[in-house]
């Protein structure tokens, strides 16, 4: 990171729970979560603020009070701040553990590239946002385990344009419904001045009860990820460039997704519900389709399961509670018709 001249490491702190606050704690994974071991890139989360302020006024106010906030919200989130201990045999489950002392990696830097070409719709390659991203730190070779960090964070100064705040967390740590309610009330907690009254009132706590009980499937999943041969050498893998790839942003407004509700409810006039989500995945991958000529055209997403299970587990539950879901059609076929494969 420090090889890249048009970033600057300001600060490299190491945020802690208040003392005694937690005490030791473990969290077991679900087969939900162990299905992540064998996915070794985590995931990244990059944010992007207009914040028009001076590097003075970033260390001396925005950094101090990320790092407090932070500190607050680890209290309530213990697993952002522990380690995942990979035991080497499949008859004891993996788990995410807390002890006193454990601490989240937060780099404080500044960037003099331009603040508004990142922010744009517009093409941008690739390679300039992976210096915004944190890494997660090494494994350690421990006495029964190996342990690995699960959360890391940065935030970059834009001299009097604005900050990004990216963070990289082990899937195994935790889904996006998680995450976000991490986000949230670490949101909370920054905007009241580091007290988690309000939070408290009005936010989510995590329900840490392990409610996915399937234990045959926590047993196989542990065989097929192998255990036994994940050793401290294990590295996660990095951001790193050239790709000769760009990313660009494309705005589906509320009126081009209720045109294209109202096209399929013309065209399927029994269908009982039409999500935007629906046709906002159907029209990206017909417009995804016409770059190819006669190809299997595969579309992949994931559903939050809580809600769908039987019973339902609480929208706090924390953890990974996702699966994933796979479409396949010829591109041929997707161009015919408007999309409309059914008709």
């Amino acid at each position: 990171m420090n090889s890249f001249s048009a970033l600057t490491v300001l600060e490299q702190s190491k945020v802690s729970p208040p003392p005694c606050t937690i005490g030791c704690k473990s969290l077991p994974l679900t087969f939900s979560d162990v299905a992540w071991l064998s996915f070794p890139d985590p995931v990244h989360t990059l944010f992007f603020y207009d914040l028009p302020i001076t590097q003075t006024n970033f260390t001396e106010t925005i950094a101090p009070t990320l790092k407090q906030s932070l500190s607050i919200t680890l209290q309530h989130f213990f697993p952002f701040v522990g380690k995942l201990a990979i035991f080497p045999t499949s008859t004891r489950k993996s788990e995410i553990r807390y002890v006193e002392g454990d601490s989240v990696d937060i780099t404080f830097a500044e960037c003099n590239l331009d603040f508004n070409d990142f922010i744009g719709n517009h093409p941008r390659e690739c390679d300039k946002f992976y210096h915004l991203i944190p890494l997660l730190g090494r494994t350690t070779k421990e006495s029964d385990c190996i342990t690995l960090p699960v959360f890391s964070v940065q935030v970059t100064l834009f001299p009097n344009y604005g900050i990004s705040i990216g963070m990289t967390n082990h899937h195994c740590l935790c889904d996006a419904s998680t995450r976000f309610c991490f986000l949230k009330a670490w949101t909370s907690i920054a905007r009241s001045g580091g007290s988690d009254e309000n939070f408290l009132a009005n936010g989510m706590l995590p329900i840490y009860d392990r409610l996915l009980k399937y234990p045959e499937l926590d047993e196989n999943y542990l065989k097929h990820t192998k255990v036994e041969t994940f050793n401290e050498e294990y590295k996660v893998p990095r951001l790193s460039g050239p790709t000769d790839k760009v990313r660009a942003t494309f705005i589906l407004a509320r009126t081009v997704i209720n045109g294209l509700k109202k096209l399929v409810s013309t065209q399927f006039p029994a269908l009982p519900y039409v999500s935007s989500f629906t046709v906002a995945c159907a029209y990206i991958w017909s417009c995804v389709a016409k770059l190819h000529i006669d190809e299997p055209m595969l579309f992949h997403f994931v559903i939050n399961c809580r809600s769908r299970l039987d019973p339902p587990i609480p929208a706090a539950y924390f953890g990974n509670c996702i699966m994933p879901c796979f479409s396949l059609a010829r591109s041929t076929i997707l161009k015919e018709k408007e999309g409309f494969l059914g008709r």
